[in-house]
């Protein structure tokens, strides 16, 4: 079971940020313009990092590479759209909004801290570099 579970999480976590990512890249203007909206500062690099940390980052931890430092810039990336984009919490659908960013934020410390399991690629690549490092040190 322990095998399994934390693919499962990583595909239930990053499919969300893929699609997500998806729909921005086929909608650069009204992304944009809800990105200056909300007063961030210059509207197309904000877009951009959107898109490689959703769509990207989404890719790279469903295939388990990098998941620690790739969770932890979602998670980052979470709170950020949170505060910028649902910060109105008079407003009962925007605390929903902000909490979800807050929930999945926590989801992405998770792995972040405990790595992305035996089903990834981090871990099938770090057994291929112990696998060449005790090869080295037989020599």
């Amino acid at each position: 079971m322990n095998r399994y579970l934390p693919l499962v999480g990583r595909v239930l976590i990053g499919l969300p940020f893929v699609m997500s990512g998806l729909g921005k890249l086929a909608a650069f203007g009204p992304t944009t313009a809800m990105i200056a909206a909300a007063g961030l500062p210059v509207p197309p690099l904000a877009y951009i990092v959107a898109v490689a940390l959703e769509l990207g980052g989404g890719i790279l931890l469903i295939a388990g590479y990098q998941v620690r430092f790739v969770a932890l810039a979602q998670a980052v990336f979470c709170i950020a759209a949170g505060v910028a984009f649902h910060n109105n919490f008079a407003d009962q659908n925007q605390m929903i909004h902000f909490l979800k960013n807050v929930m999945m934020a926590g989801g992405l410390l998770q792995i972040a801290a405990f790595g992305a399991g035996t089903l990834s690629l981090d871990n099938r690549l770090s057994k291929g570099s112990v696998s060449v490092a005790n090869a080295a040190a037989a020599r």
